[in-house]
């Protein structure tokens, strides 16, 4: 079934996706033709039948990339006051020489 037809956005398809291991969940979601053409093509390659895999894959990397964002945000938060205020403005310092020379 199409999506309603909106001239300022690129046509779109609902698709009905799986995900899950123990228990299934069906949800929709929203793809361009050349997204649904490009997972067809993956999962062509694949011989598999649909890109129901290919889409809980890609949540799942996602997922696992939120994760470490989060982690990586709490370890820098946790830094914070590790440096005296005079090794901080030499940090400064250095950082702003540095980023002077980039193009």
């Amino acid at each position: 079934m199409l999506a309603p037809n909106i001239s300022s956005h690129p046509r779109r398809i609902d698709m009905h996706v799986h995900a899950g291991h123990i228990e299934w969940m069906r949800t929709t979601i929203e793809l361009t033709d050349e997204q649904r053409s490009q997972l067809l093509r993956i999962a062509a390659a694949r011989r598999q039948k649909g890109f129901s895999v290919i889409v809980q894959e890609a949540v799942n990397e996602y997922l696992r990339g939120e994760a470490a964002r989060a982690s990586r945000i709490q370890a820098a938060l946790g830094a914070r006051g590790a440096l005296s205020e005079k090794e901080a403005s030499a940090f400064l310092e250095r950082t702003q020489e540095i980023r002077s020379t980039w193009r």
